[in-house]
C-alpha cells in the first residue's frame, strides 16, 4: 500500500532516481521548455520551483544550496538568467500543458515549461 508515502518513485532506487530528477531539473533549467510524461513532470514542478525561489534570493548560501542540488552551470543560469523574470512573483514559476497519450505506449505526455 502507498499510504502516507510522498513522491513518485518511477522504478528506480533512491540514488538513481535523485540522478534522474537532477537531469530533469538541468534540461528545464537549459530548454525552458521538456516533453515529458504526465507523472515526471508532476514530480519535476516543486523541485524546480524551490530552486527558483533560491535563486531568487541570491545570495551566497542559496547559491550554495542549488549547486548542491545540480550543478554551477545550472545554477548560474537559474540565478543570473531566469530567477530575474520572477522577482515579482510569489510562486508559480512552471506550468503543465497536457497532450494526450504516447502510442507505443499508452503513456500520457505532458510539456512542463517556465511561464
Amino acid at each position: 500500500m502507498q499510504h502516507r508515502r510522498r513522491g513518485r518513485i518511477f522504478g528506480r532506487k533512491t540514488d538513481q532516481r535523485k540522478a534522474f530528477m537532477k537531469s530533469l531539473v538541468s534540461a528545464l533549467v537549459l530548454r525552458r521548455r521538456i516533453q515529458t510524461t504526465e507523472a515526471r513532470a508532476k514530480e519535476l514542478r516543486p523541485a524546480v520551483e524551490k530552486l527558483v525561489t533560491k535563486a531568487k534570493a541570491g545570495t551566497l548560501a542559496k547559491r550554495r544550496q542549488i549547486i548542491s542540488a545540480t550543478s554551477p552551470k545550472i545554477a548560474g543560469i537559474l540565478i543570473e538568467k531566469i530567477a530575474p523574470n520572477y522577482k515579482d512573483r510569489n510562486g508559480g514559476y512552471t506550468r503543465i500543458m497536457k497532450l494526450g497519450v504516447r502510442k507505443s505506449d499508452a503513456a500520457r505526455l505532458a510539456i512542463i515549461e517556465f511561464v
